[in-house]
């Protein structure tokens, strides 16, 4: 397991690079902190992961929305979202964003860029120690796996790097916890006074036997599964298609990847379906923080829906704007 200083250097690395330029079914882990009232807290106590080439106590989770106008053949469908892995999550190039980044350059395909840009979300694991949600249901196995928002995490990275701070938070006798705080900030819910507890505390008895019994998590088994050579060009085409304004091809793209509530097209077996299924449900937990938490990541927000009546044209004036300007390139 890494050192206190060991992620103190990593991440520092991190920041320096970032200036200079089959999926398991739900168990039922998942802590929905998102769902606490306005004024509520929820003390968490983080573990490692279990894999022990990770340095970091948690993972990082890059997803891509591909919004659609409704599912071709339906006439009654309203607008659907696709969720596929950014592959720089790999570190291979997107072929999504190797498309969005030169957008940026353009005042006016800004919020375009922005809908299409990859949302980041990290996976930690560990025990519910205050918990406001009365209806809750803590699993057979206590540990539990937390999706924590870029903000959120913007909190727990400022004090790692915190001189003051002189053991790693997971460490079994002089860990701390991490207390999330629900607030709000306009119309969005607001959990920047989130923070670390001043006093150490050693993990429990019960703790430490839950650990023994059930052991922790391989985070990276949480991530969606690396796409294939066929479906990153599925993935490109849906992106061309969404940015068209065309509907989802459920024929094309459902032994592949589908929007959250759609069947699998006909023919498609079972082997096939799961390469599809996992990466929505990997990304169905985080999508009412994702919408409802103000984005801390400046090349990211989050795009404001786009109304039903007028996205397609929209899109249509953008993408000409954008094959224009590669024409003339």
């Amino acid at each position: 397991m890494a050192s206190l200083a060991d992620i103190r250097a990593r991440l520092a690395a991190q920041d320096n690079k970032s200036t200079g330029n089959s999926y398991p079914q739900s168990d039922g882990a998942i802590y929905p902190h998102w769902k606490m009232d306005e004024g509520a807290t929820a003390s968490l106590r983080f573990l490692s992961d279990a894999d022990s080439d990770n340095p970091f106590f948690w993972i990082e989770r890059q997803i891509i929305k591909l919004p659609f106008n409704g599912v071709k053949g339906d006439s009654n469908s309203k607008q659907v979202t696709v969720q596929v892995p950014c592959v720089e999550m790999f570190g291979e190039n997107c072929p999504v964003l190797a498309e969005v980044r030169p957008w940026y350059k353009d005042e006016t395909l800004k919020e375009m860029a922005n809908k299409y840009w990859k949302k980041r979300s990290y996976i930690f694991q560990g025990f519910v120690r205050q918990n406001p949600l009365g209806d809750d249901q803590t699993p057979a196995n206590p540990i539990r796996r937390f999706v924590i928002s870029p903000q959120i995490f913007t909190s727990i990275k400022a004090s790692l790097m915190d001189p003051e701070m002189e053991e790693l938070p997971t460490h079994s006798v002089r860990g701390l916890d991490f207390n999330i705080k629900k607030t709000t900030k306009g119309q969005y819910a607001d959990y920047s006074t989130s923070s670390w507890s001043r006093k150490e505390t050693a993990l429990t008895e019960v703790e430490q036997a839950a650990i023994e019994a059930h052991g922790l998590f391989n985070l990276a088994d949480f991530l969606p599964k690396k796409p294939s050579e066929a479906e990153l060009r599925v993935i490109k085409e849906m992106f061309e298609a969404s940015v068209d304004g065309r509907p989802y091809d459920n024929d094309k793209w459902g032994a592949y990847y589908r929007p959250f509530g759609v069947q699998a097209p006909s023919g498609v077996t079972t082997e096939t379906e799961t390469v599809a299924a996992p990466v929505a449900e990997a990304v169905a937990t985080p999508v009412v923080e994702t919408v409802s938490t103000p984005q801390v990541e400046v090349a990211a927000p989050v795009a404001a829906p786009a109304d039903s009546g007028t996205s397609s044209d929209k899109a249509q004036d953008i993408l000409a704007m954008i094959r224009a300007r590669q024409n003339n390139s």
